[in-house]
């Protein structure tokens, strides 16, 4: 078997058991008993002029090599490049988008840095698979050093339309590194998409099959690898007696008997003030919920050196005091909200314990809470998913109660049917969820991944 070295921007730690970015859960998920070298970033920032090399670590049959940023590379490639323009461009946010030379100069650095460090490591027959909008650019550097392996690239946000693409400067200079890959995965057929028409409408591409795509004198191969999560892993965790003592105590803590849950990091494109705003509505048009419905909705801080998760915060501790101020009782807080990361034992059991599942982002490319909400249920007396139409996992999940999270009213009327929902009906659904997630797990979307890049050799022909 032809070792898998992968690269992302952060590389999780696998001893950890508080809650991991999505990257990083369906990853670990995926390695657990397969070799492999992961490289990235290991969440350091040293001085500018330090001395930068990688460490390699070793956990089970999997390396782990590292290496830090400095200070200037975290400005101007983490919170400059990657965070300020290109996260909010793919998820269509170009209010919050910021521009600068420095910040894609920074971009194009640490990319090439990285690259650098990675060539000694590399073996002649690996398989390279570059994770993410960080290291857009990567196999073009590694191209560049003469690494003639497969490589391949998943993106795990959304791949905006081609009309929100262009109005990053760098567009075309990041389109072209990408036909630099043998293989381009992507989360949705949306986003396979959007890529390509934006190839073929703006750089004179052409589809040579259903999954091939030529411009110029590159050939890519392009294809949807939905994320999954280790369905039966995390089910597990939900059925320990640790997690039924969790269970316990939420369902002693007051007097609310009907439990809302959302788990998010707390970003601005997962639409959390829409989602209080929407809970708010319930209680307004359906005042039967007073004292009976409590939301729970755990969010995680990230990136908070950017003005706009500062500002997301601020919005979102408001409108739960006011929701709690305007209904809340002695004997009844309205919404539970809780900043800091938890662990993913814990998370099982919330998700166990909660009656409905709220996922309802503005854009998401996959979103794998909806998945562990399902995995956790009690297959006998399963909870409901409320999952909002801009999420990738929407695609997938169709027997989850599909919302648009814009529409406040759309929203309380769904959490307001999955309260009600008969429990014949919340068997089937959930039965037809867990089909799903189990067909497109981690292990299934690595292997499908790793199989089809290292089919994809007609790029590989081509530079030899």
């Amino acid at each position: 078997m032809r070792r898998l070295v992968i690269i992302s921007n952060r590389v999780a730690d696998p001893e950890c058991s508080q809650a991991q970015g999505g990257l990083g859960v369906c990853i670990l998920d995926s390695l657990r008993e397969r070799g492999a070298l992961w490289f990235g970033w290991n969440g350091e920032i040293v001085a500018d002029d330090a001395e930068i090399n990688a460490t390699r670590t070793q956990f089970d049959a999997l390396t782990l090599a590292t290496a830090p940023l400095t200070e200037r590379d975290y400005s101007e490639y983490y919170l400059g490049f990657a965070n300020a323009a290109l996260w909010p461009v793919h998820h269509n946010r170009l209010d919050l988008a910021r521009f600068t030379q420095e910040s894609a100069d920074g971009y194009r650095r640490v990319n090439d840095r990285f690259a650098q460090m990675l060539i000694p490591l590399l073996q002649s027959d690996d398989l390279v698979w570059v994770q993410d909008y960080h290291f857009i650019a990567l196999g073009a550097r590694l191209r560049a050093r003469g690494v003639l392996t497969q490589i391949g690239f998943f993106l795990h946000i959304p791949f905006p339309p081609p009309d929100i693409l262009m109005a990053i400067p760098e567009h075309e200079w990041l389109l072209k590194a990408l036909f630099e890959y043998d293989l381009v995965g992507f989360q949705t057929k949306t986003d396979l998409g959007n890529f390509c028409r934006f190839a073929c409408d703006f750089m004179g591409g052409e589809m040579v099959s259903s999954d091939v795509l030529r411009v110029a004198d590159k050939v890519l191969s392009v294809a949807v690898f939905p994320v999954g999560i280790d369905v039966d892993a995390f089910a597990a965790m939900a059925k320990t007696p640790e997690a039924s003592t969790r269970i316990l105590r939420l369902h002693r803590a007051g007097e609310p008997r009907i439990n809302i849950i959302g788990v998010d990091r707390l970003d601005y494109t997962k639409g959390l003030p829409d989602r209080l705003r929407s809970f708010r509505r319930l209680l307004e048009i359906y005042p039967q919920n007073c004292k009976a419905v409590t939301l729970m909705q755990i969010a995680p801080p990230t990136r908070q050196e950017v003005r706009a998760y500062a500002d997301i915060r601020h919005e979102l501790e408001a409108l739960s005091g006011e929701i709690n101020g305007e209904f809340g009782d002695f004997d009844w807080t309205p919404v539970r909200y809780i900043h800091r990361r938890v662990a993913r034992e814990t998370l099982a059991a919330l998700y166990r314990g909660s009656h409905v599942g709220l996922v309802t982002p503005l854009r998401d490319g996959m979103n794998l809470v909806a998945k562990e909400y399902v995995a956790a249920q009690d297959e006998e007396d399963p909870g409901v998913l409320v999952l909002s139409r801009f999420a990738g996992a929407a695609e997938d999940l169709e027997e989850a109660l599909i919302v648009n999270p814009y529409d406040a009213d759309e929203v309380a009327q769904a959490m307001q049917t999955a309260i009600h929902m008969p429990r014949a009906e919340r068997i089937q659904r959930h039965s037809a969820l867990m089909a799903r997630i189990r067909e497109r797990d981690a292990c299934n979307w690595m292997e499908q991944f790793v199989g089809t890049l290292a089919n994809a050799d007609h790029s590989l022909a081509a530079r030899q």
